[in-house]
């Protein structure tokens, strides 16, 4: 229950700028219920001064004063109402823009903690259901206990006896919600975790639906998010089986107390024993408040119960730190584009739980600014690992790696990745113009630059033939370019940054071979003093680079000239050899004729 309170005490401070109307919302509910409770007496008035005694002049001067009452109760309760309406979109707002600036801030390994349909769980589904039981809380837990407690006292003044009733409800109503809410509780929690698999299946199988429809997987899919969704049924029916509970039990409580107030009440009138027609009446009525407001209260825990489950899990992306952020004195220049590892050794997983073996070990490079190195090695080699960590998107287990001779956890975040610029092996474009996704790599970029950036990455050409150039608006995710397209737009926006370090994680391989020269050329002859780092799967894409490194299992095998390793790597050699005869015997004069034109005999 502490974690409980600390948690709900944790998010409470997102509402804000709305404060002031959080705390009016349920003075505006007390209002309108000391209102309410006022009718019910006044009606008692009514028949027992006014009709009663045949009196109509009082009859008309109560029924003005309890039309009043209820026209000033309902002005109260629908401002308050609307009040508290703007309080809980306005926290699920705040939330929503806390929780994703904090997501913004995180390292790989931090994301890598959260799926990402966890996380548009949270964003979304969890945060409906916090913004939902603030509303009610608003609206009840001030209404619900006034009118209660307000229809307590009016009942016991009225008729202390027959008002013991009362109470014997409000203990059954009690005990049951004790027992309820904690099982409850439990499958809540389950029911969220099955929501983020369902989102996990629709974002996987949306994002991927041309492989889908190109393989007929149809089935297969519709099998396995009928699986997910079936889950969630199952789970989602288990909480409200037991939630279900409550009304009957509620229901029971209402009738039971209806009858034991009319048996004993008409008693008591016939016998005369101090309780007339109007008391009788008014106490059916404050039972009805007194039980409605116990149905209110019941519901908001029901609400409740289930928004604790979403909001821990929002919790835990507010908590969530950054692992890797900027140090205190950070170095704000990086000077040139020498790279070095240092005896690295990194592994992705750090917690002696999950330790593993790790993916780098004894990494011992040292590249000069300027030079061309090409990155080759078997699935799995962990060639995409090494060159993460010189962007620093993670951070090594031991060793260091140090980009212009200063190690990159000195680095100030910002500087040393606008310096530092990686086309990732996953090429991502973001809904807009073409220009838009360029400005990417430069913000104030003008299109003279966005052109030049374009026609080093041979994206010009393709470009240019859109009816609307550089305006021509690209869908979420590159869906309306080709994979080479959207592969040399990628790196347009890399090149744009100008950065002194530039690396290419086989962001050519969706690209022809006498493209992917021309693009080798260009880096080559307009951005000399840019370290660059091509990682590729084809040989003649690293033939031309001054070094090549051979890595192996996470280790390096061979590092050394294109022509050395011929000679002396047995891993360079096999490739070189599969990629050879499967060229159909002209691999070699292509490999010369890309190598010449790296070498300025081609056009660039």
């Amino acid at each position: 229950m502490n974690d409980k309170l600390k948690t709900g005490g944790r998010l409470a401070r997102y509402i804000g700028s709305y404060k002031r109307d959080a705390l009016l919302s349920p003075l505006l509910t007390v209002c309108c219920v000391v209102l309410e409770i006022l009718i019910p007496y006044l009606t008692a008035s009514i028949i027992d001064e006014g009709i009663s005694a045949g009196n109509m002049q009082h009859v008309m001067k109560t029924g003005l004063l309890m039309a009043a009452l209820a026209l000033l109760s309902m002005v109260c309760g629908v401002v308050g109402n609307k009040l508290s309406a703007r309080v809980s979109t306005g926290f699920a707002c705040n939330l929503r823009e806390a929780m994703f600036e904090n997501i913004q801030t995180f390292s790989f390994s931090n994301i890598d903690r959260f799926s990402t349909a966890g996380l548009v769980t949270r964003l979304t589904t969890d945060v409906t259901n916090v913004q939902n039981a603030l509303h009610m809380i608003l609206m009840v837990c001030a209404r619900a206990p006034v009118m209660m407690i307000s229809a307590l006292v009016m009942a016991f003044s009225i008729n202390a006896k027959l008002s013991l009733i009362f109470l014997v409800v409000l203990l059954v109503l009690t005990a049951s919600l004790f027992v309820i809410i904690p099982l409850s509780m439990r499958y809540f929690r389950q029911m969220f975790k099955k929501y983020d698999a369902v989102n996990g299946t629709i974002k996987e199988n949306v994002g991927a639906i041309r492989v889908v429809k190109a393989f007929v997987r149809e089935s297969y899919e519709n099998s396995k998010f009928r699986k997910a969704a079936e889950d969630l049924y199952r789970n989602s029916v288990s909480a409200e089986k037991i939630i279900s509970l409550n009304s009957p039990v509620m229901m029971l409580c209402v009738y039971s107390c209806i009858l034991l107030l009319s048996w004993f009440g008409a008693k008591m009138i016939v016998g005369g024993t101090g309780l007339t027609t109007g008391e009788l009446t008014s106490m059916l009525s404050y039972v009805m408040n007194i039980l409605m407001s116990l149905m209110m209260i019941s519901m908001v825990f029901v609400m409740v119960t289930q928004s604790m489950a979403a909001a821990q899990r929002i919790e835990e992306v507010l908590d969530e730190k950054a692992e890797i952020v900027s140090p205190e004195n950070a170095v704000t220049r990086v000077k040139d584009g020498a790279i070095d590892f240092e005896d690295v050794t990194f592994s992705y997983h750090k917690s002696a739980e999950t330790s593993g073996k790790p993916v780098l070990s004894d990494i011992d490079l040292h590249i000069r600014s300027g030079e061309t190195i090409g990155v080759i090695g078997g699935t799995g080699s962990s060639k995409s690992s090494l060159v993460n960590l010189i962007s620093r998107l993670y951070d090594v287990d031991s060793g260091c790696v140090c980009v212009g001779g200063v190690d990159v956890r000195r680095y100030d975040l910002e500087t040393l990745r606008n310096e530092v610029a990686v086309v990732l092996q996953k090429n991502v474009l973001f809904t807009g113009t073409i220009l838009d996704n360029l400005r990417w790599g430069k913000e104030d970029a003008t299109l003279e630059e966005c052109k030049e950036a374009c026609r080093l990455a041979c994206a010009d050409e393709f470009i240019e033939k859109f009816p609307d150039g550089y305006n021509t608006c690209i869908e979420r995710g590159g869906a309306n370019v080709s994979g080479g397209q959207k592969q040399r737009l990628c790196i347009a926006r890399a090149l744009l940054k100008q950065p002194k370090v530039l690396i290419l994680d086989d962001s050519t391989s969706a690209v022809d071979t006498a493209t992917d020269a021309k693009i080798r050329a260009a880096l080559r002859t307009h951005i000399p003093g840019t370290t660059k780092i091509i990682i590729a799967q084809r040989i003649a894409s690293v033939q031309d680079a001054d070094r090549v490194l051979v890595m192996d299992e996470g280790r390096v095998a061979a590092f050394d000239t294109p022509e050395n390793l011929l000679e002396t790597c047995p891993i360079y050699q096999e490739v070189f050899n599969s990629q050879s005869q499967a060229g159909s015997g002209d691999f070699d004069e292509a490999a010369r004729r890309d190598n010449h034109d790296m070498k300025g005999g081609g056009r660039a």
